[in-house]
């Protein structure tokens, strides 16, 4: 008789890679959101993400605390950031229910590209650390980006990691070291937003949530050392590779759709 349940390895390796990637760059539900449902076809769609929601957050705090030991982090920005995008994240979710996400989905196509080639384009973009405001304009800029993206993330959820990290280089003036480090502030609190729902629901898979949560803080180690070590130069590359798994996805999606 089988102790563990079905496919727990490969849902433990997912989540390793899915750890290590989202230290990085944010995106790991890319990996384990499709690994959960391969391995779980019958299971509700609601108990799978409260799954990889309780993997994701744990390796998601333990990069936050690795990367506040080593880098100087931008709080004026990214806490008001997070305390936003803590409560759109519910008004997302429940948005849902009115507004369908096929509707959005091109134009979600259409960003993830004008981000890519932006950043293509500008090679220096993201390679110095100038902080761009300061006071009233700062906290009401941090306020709209984390409204808008903790929004995004509970009204869809993939690529809300590269959406942040892109925003803060964009709009704050971060290098992309100091913008995953901020990210994963805001991620956490878009996290907890959604726990807040699927753990008092029953939402969850116990066993495999514990075992993948525990090989995510594993993954997220080794991606915060690789970030910390190779600096805004690697993490530039891995962002564009992930936005460009994004952009296929997308774009799959949306011409399946039609």
């Amino acid at each position: 008789m089988d102790v563990l349940p079905p496919g727990l390895l490969a849902l433990v390796l997912a989540a390793l890679l899915a750890g290590g990637i989202d230290a990085v760059v944010g995106g790991g539900g890319l990996i384990q959101i499709p690994a959960l449902f391969a391995v779980h076809p019958g299971e509700q769609a609601a108990t799978l993400f409260g799954t990889n929601k309780c993997a994701s957050v744990v390796g998601t705090a333990n990069a936050t605390w690795r990367y506040a030991r080593r880098v100087r982090m931008p709080w004026r920005t990214i806490l008001p950031a997070a305390f936003a995008a803590l409560v759109f994240s519910y008004v997302g979710a429940a948005a849902v229910a009115w507004l369908p996400r096929d509707v959005v989905r091109p134009l979600i196509l259409v960003m993830l590209v004008v981000a890519a080639v932006y950043t293509l384009k500008r090679k220096d973009f993201g390679q110095v650390h100038r902080p761009a405001y300061g006071g009233r304009r700062e906290l009401l800029f941090a306020l709209l980006v984390g409204g808008v993206i903790g929004f995004y993330d509970g009204f869809f959820g993939p690529g809300t990691g590269s959406f942040l990290i892109f925003l803060f280089v964009r709009f704050f003036g971060f290098d992309f070291l100091h913008a995953s480090a901020g990210a994963k502030v805001v991620n956490v609190a878009t996290n907890l937003a959604a726990l807040a729902y699927f753990l008092p629901n029953g939402y969850v898979l116990p066993l495999v949530a514990a075992a993948m949560a525990a090989a995510n803080v594993g993954g997220s180690m080794a991606g915060t050392w690789l970030a910390l070590r190779y600096g805004s130069g690697l993490i530039r590359r891995i962002f564009l590779l992930v936005v460009g798994v994004l952009i296929v996805r997308f774009a799959w999606d949306t011409v399946a759709a039609l």
